[in-house]
């Protein structure tokens, strides 16, 4: 007879057969239950037991069968137990799911009425499959571009809302993995000359039951409940397995073109909600394993993310999820990295953040994730950590975008911080020996303001939400130009384009790694709603037919730019007369060509600052930012090749020639001028 294994988790294909395997410390029992096409319901329940693993050999399985698990064992939601053998689970290490949920008192393992009472409501007719894929695919010729940080430029954008109204994308894959494939999306991407696609959530995810009431959709995808599956509504091929195929061909495609592929992943939390949430997978297996609960009073779960429950990264169970879903799309998917939504929970083991939290050993020495890119959301609902994660990390860097919105804001006194964010934030960084590809900068993401938006919009306007306008960031540090909305007026147009033009600018010009949302390039808007996270229609989708042109050839300009002038990518930090004999220097001046002194820096009338970069052997360039009001006259420092040009302006009529000694820029506007090697 062949014994079954206990390790790996879910299914695995053994000399015997298809193995299933499943960790719980609390259940009584294990049942794996397949589904034949007419709906029958077979059960096998896993006899065998090694530690807290039941396993066994499942006799009907094969490629295609559509699965879930029952776990029998104590109902104490007190104790915080809660397991319930009348609900289907889903299998936490599923590699493919089928269909959705229908919401309603078969999905909860309580009693909606009497939280405290077991609902005994067979949940098989509501719930969603689970499906054995076949894990062959053809990679031949497939290499991870591993674009060193300080070559990358991220695009953070939507499997869905980037191809949905593509008009060269075939309507028959719009919004889908093998749209975002096609030959029209990569081109797009090369021609504007990212390096780095990252993707919203597209982990499997749950279509939340409160917006469904309301018609609305969960668009962004923060509510995971697969860690292994791709999700099945971006499959052109269907939900039936396919959709692994397809997304693995997406990366090799994407690869092909030189492009990376970093997923924006959600292990913070899952779609199970608190006490009174549903129960779908892991609150039926095993919460205290899975779920942090609140110490003396287990019926409740601590919650640092908001959503009602935090994964419990102190216990091995649930951190052993997440080390082997990060391998399984690094060595199954190929995927180039990771954008770890609210990090900062995953560094919480006994309720504080800790840079030497397991989950962050865990990563450090692990060699599967070693070649990857590692970028952390430094916070959570109960604190700002940027800063604090080891080497070998990328930060997204709130304070850059905070920093840059302001002092194109023409806020006072703000130029100290503004220098500090172009030059890589060494005062965030610089102390614990990182270097400013710790920092991922950006002005705008997905969750506030397109920039568009931000330069159109003083208020936000999420009507569309069914929330009043009372969900969403209410300080955007945003403005409208001198009207909100859509205008005619040209006088506003005008200052509006420049001023996103300032944006980009400082972003693509600054050290560190940039991230721009994507559709920016195109002045993609969303109407002021800056917390779309609901709307999976044309609020959110791009916009290709009323696409911006000219924004689009000025930021491709500067990527282009950006990606061939090393003097724009210091990978040290090295500034100051101190440096000067360094491969890379920047230097920090006044208007007037002199350095700042102490109290320059908190000049509440001061808005104008100029930088200078240099590397060995190459191109230098001055960039010279104006905030204020009116127009400044620059002296421009002397060029440490050949005579200044033009090589960029927010003013259209900015003009340069000759040797130039002096130069004026205009209200609000950016100069950057290069001297070639």
């Amino acid at each position: 007879m062949t014994r079954s294994l206990p390790y790996p988790l879910g299914f695995s294909v053994i000399d015997g057969g298809y193995n299933f395997a499943l960790s719980s410390e609390t259940a009584d029992a294990v049942y794996v239950c397949t589904f034949d096409e007419d709906g029958t319901e077979t059960r096998t329940r896993l006899e065998e037991r090694t530690g807290h693993v039941f396993h066994g050999l499942v006799d009907d399985a094969r490629v295609g069968t559509r699965y879930g698990i029952r776990v029998d064992g104590p109902w104490e939601p007190a104790a915080g137990l809660r397991h319930n053998v009348a609900k289907l689970l889903l299998d936490p290490h599923a590699t493919a799911i089928e269909g959705g949920y229908d919401w309603g008192q078969a999905v909860f393992g309580h009693d909606m009425n009497e939280p405290e009472d077991r609902d005994d409501t067979d949940s098989a007719d509501a719930t969603p499959r689970c499906i054995i894929t076949d894990p062959s695919f053809d990679w031949s010729g497939d290499v991870a571009p591993r674009t060193p940080l300080a070559e990358t430029v991220v695009y953070e954008t939507h499997v869905k809302g980037f191809t949905q109204l593509h008009p060269d994308v075939p309507e028959d894959i719009r919004g889908t993995y093998a749209g975002l494939a096609h030959p029209a999306a990569i081109k797009h991407f090369t021609d504007l000359g990212v390096t780095a696609v990252e993707l919203l959530p597209v982990q499997q995810f749950v279509q939340d039951s409160h917006l469904e009431e309301k018609d609305l959709r969960n668009y962004w995808g923060y509510n995971s409940i697969g860690f292994f599956a791709p999700h099945n509504e971006y499959a052109a091929a269907g939900d039936g397995g396919g959709q692994v195929a397809e997304f693995k061909q997406m990366v090799k495609d994407l690869h092909a073109a030189g492009l990376e592929v970093i997923l924006d992943v959600v292990y913070n939390h899952t779609a199970e909600g608190n006490h009174m949430g549903p129960t779908l997978s892991f609150k039926g297996i095993d919460n205290a394993a899975y779920y942090r609960l609140v110490e003396g009073d287990e019926g409740n779960y601590f919650d640092t993310t908001g959503t009602g429950n935090s994964l419990n990264v102190s216990h091995p169970t649930a951190l052993g999820l997440i080390m082997n879903s990060l391998r399984y799309w690094v060595t199954e998917m190929r995927v180039d990295g990771f954008r770890f939504d609210l990090a900062t929970t995953l560094t919480r083991q006994g309720g504080d953040a800790e840079i030497h939290s397991a989950f962050l050993t865990l990563i450090q020495q692990d060699p599967v994730l070693a070649p990857v890119k590692m970028i952390a959301e430094p916070w959570d609902t109960a604190g700002y950590q940027v800063g604090g994660f080891p080497a070998g990390w990328s930060e997204w860097n709130g304070k850059f975008r905070d920093d840059v919105r302001d002092f194109w804001n023409s806020t006072d006194a703000v130029l100290g911080t503004l220098a500090q964010r172009v030059l890589g934030s060494p005062d965030v960084y610089e102390a614990s020996r990182r270097s400013p590809v710790s920092s991922v900068n950006f002005i705008t993401a997905h969750d506030g303001f397109t920039l568009a938006d931000l330069t159109a919009y003083a208020e936000k306007h999420n009507e569309a939400n069914g929330e009043d306008n009372n969900d969403g960031e209410s300080d955007n540090k945003s403005t409208n130009g001198g009207a909100e909305g859509a205008t005619d007026d040209e006088a506003i147009v005008e200052r509006r384009d420049r001023k996103r033009r300032n944006l980009l600018a400082t972003l693509l010009l600054s050290a560190g790694v940039p991230m721009m949302l994507g559709g920016d390039e195109i002045g993609r808007s969303q109407g002021g709603n800056n917390n779309a996270y609901c709307q999976d229609n044309e609020i959110s989708w791009f916009d290709w037919e009323n696409a911006d042109h000219d924004l689009l050839a000025f930021t491709t300009s500067l990527i282009e730019l950006r990606r061939s002038s090393p003097a724009l990518r210091p990978t040290w930090f090295r500034h100051g007369p101190e440096s000067a004999e360094s491969v890379h220097t920047v230097r920090v001046l006044r208007a007037d060509n002199e350095g700042f002194a102490d109290e320059d820096w908190e000049n509440p009338d001061a808005r104008s600052i100029a930088f200078v970069f240099e590397h060995e052997g190459a191109d230098a360039f001055a960039l010279l930012l104006n905030a204020a009001d009116n127009g400044v006259e620059f002296t421009v420092p002397a060029a440490p090749h050949a005579e200044w040009e033009l090589a960029a302006s927010s003013d259209a009529d900015q003009t340069v020639e000759g040797d130039v000694t002096t130069l004026i820029v205009r209200d609000e506007s950016f100069t950057l001028l290069r001297s070639r090697a």
